[in-house]
């Protein structure tokens, strides 16, 4: 069985307001008195307004909700202890003018003093989904061959719609932030794993980069895990959701594993294609197009049966297929994260839009 964990990023709200408030310290003390969280699973982000939860390493879908749920719940005690409320949604819908204090570790200083105003509105949350890789070697090879579904992921998880009180017309504007960052978006194709470390060393070295952690590719190797990392998703509104692209990301990884042991050949897409279809799946969703893997603009529900057909074999292997395709079929009649928060910011506004997203983050 192919192993994976999550982890997941949240805004802490002020209740009134709605507006982002610098709170982590005392939601994570909080948070360790909870006998349903670790300290070492509830961390700090960037800015203080945020915070992070990490499952173990689970084998299966029903494992990885029931610790994303665990954790929402007391992180949500502790918040509501602490005068706040969590919520997980991809960019913040509201910001003060004053920016929210980085967190107090010396390497988020490090990250405000070189990226100056770029910290200070890197006011979103992402999901990342670990998935784990026998070695380096192999783990670069997936990477290669799981690059052009990446932008599919990105339409589908869309969950950033509402930016500084305005609706930005994207269902993922957590991608477009993301990307003024030196080095993000897609992952290039990479000769070997040689490669790989090369470029990254050329980075840091470069002096462009912190580190190798703030090679920001929406997927790469994790350097603290024997696992690729596919960072490519807005955290999403509902645990059950967060299961979903945990198991479409595992069955990613298991199909390119399996190609890569068959010596399947893979194409390579050029790096500008693979932007601009990523650019194109944060813009519209699901609501149009997407650009496929081949490079063709088609209806955005043939892609994602795309995805899904490419994936059925590992799905069927993991005993995963009749969990994520009845949760397929509901977000292509519901809509993603990014349409439902857009419904209700124009039927209700923003407190709407807050209610929304601070009860669908703890909802069973």
């Amino acid at each position: 069985m192919v192993t994976l964990g999550v982890e997941e990023e949240f805004f802490l709200l002020d209740p009134e307001t709605g507006l982002p408030v610098p709170r982590v310290d005392d939601v994570r003390a909080a948070a360790g008195l909870q006998p349903a969280a670790e300290s070492r699973e509830v961390q700090e982000e960037l800015l203080q307004a945020q915070i992070e939860v990490a499952t173990p390493v689970c084998s299966d879908l029903d494992e990885v909700a029931g610790h994303l749920l665990r954790l929402r719940h007391a992180v949500s005690i502790a918040a509501e202890e602490s005068g706040c409320r969590l919520a997980a949604v991809g960019a913040a819908p509201l910001a003060a003018t004053e920016p929210v204090p980085v967190a107090r570790a010396e390497r988020a200083g490090a990250t405000r003093s070189r990226a100056a105003r770029l910290a200070d509105e890197q006011l979103i949350n992402g999901m990342h989904v670990h998935v784990g890789v026998p070695d380096r070697p192999t783990g670069v090879a997936v990477l290669n061959r799981i690059r052009p579904w990446l932008p599919v992921l990105v339409a589908m998880a869309g969950n950033s719609p509402v930016w500084q009180g305005e609706d930005t017309g994207f269902a993922s504007w957590r991608t477009i932030v993301f990307d003024r960052w030196p080095v993000s978006g897609p992952p290039p194709v990479f000769a070997g794993p040689a490669d790989y470390d090369t470029r990254i060393r050329t980075l840091v070295e470069s002096g462009t980069v912190l580190d190798r952690g703030q090679v920001y590719w929406q997927a790469r190797l994790s350097d603290r895990y024997p696992t690729v990392e596919v960072r490519a998703l807005d955290v999403q509104l509902r645990t059950d959701e967060a299961a979903l692209f945990a198991g479409l990301v595992r069955a990613l990884v298991a199909t390119a594993l399996r190609e890569h042991a068959a010596s399947v050949p893979f194409e390579s897409r050029p790096q500008e294609l693979v932007h601009a279809a990523t650019w194109h799946a944060a813009r519209y969703g699901l609501t149009g197009d997407l650009v496929d893997p081949d490079g063709r603009r088609r209806p955005a529900g043939e892609v994602v049966s795309g995805l899904v057909d490419h994936l059925t074999p590992a799905l069927d292997s993991a005993g995963d297929t009749r969990q994520v395709m009845a949760l397929v079929h509901r977000l292509l009649a519901e809509g993603t994260p990014a349409e439902r928060q857009r419904n209700a910011f124009t039927a209700k506004g923003m407190p709407g839009l807050l209610d929304l997203i601070t009860a669908e983050t703890v909802a069973v």
